[in-house]
């Protein structure tokens, strides 16, 4: 018999698979602008510097992806409004829609695949998901700012 961790990693490896191919379907952003924008709306303009640091991620990754986000104005580059050095990146009206556009479309997505589902069975998964996302976050070092 396989242990409960061997089968949560087999579906959380289906569950990133699922996770791709939707985003394939009819998706605007990309996952790493989705999740960048994400971050930037609830923590305000960030520089590469603070980007870095949030995701674990080399200056050059983040120059690449920010670069993109610029070239489809998703963002714009700001001074820092505290008086930095480092200019930092804000999101933009086109920005907002369009990570608005892609979250409302991931929620009717969740939706029909949890139509079945009780309200409690939704509110239990979201309780875990978090749980879950929450220790790896305190693990890593790096806390996700929730609302």
């Amino acid at each position: 018999m396989e242990k409960p961790t061997h089968l949560i990693e087999f579906e959380t490896m289906l569950l990133g698979r699922h996770v791709q191919l939707s985003t394939r379907n009819g998706s605007h952003l990309d996952r790493s602008a989705y999740t960048l924008l994400s971050r930037i709306r609830m923590e305000g303009p960030m520089s590469i510097g603070q980007l870095s640091d949030a995701f674990g991620l080399d200056a050059s990754t983040l120059n690449r992806q920010t670069a993109a986000m610029l070239r489809a104005g998703l963002v714009e580059r700001i001074p820092d409004p505290d008086g930095g050095i480092a200019r930092k990146f804000r999101i933009t009206r086109e920005g907002e829609r369009s990570l608005d556009a892609e979250r409302t479309g991931n929620i009717r997505g969740l939706e029909k695949v949890m139509a079945g589902w009780d309200p409690e069975e939704v509110a239990a998964f979201a309780d875990y998901l978090k749980r879950f996302n929450t220790d790896i976050e305190n693990l890593d070092g790096r806390p996700w700012p929730r609302p």
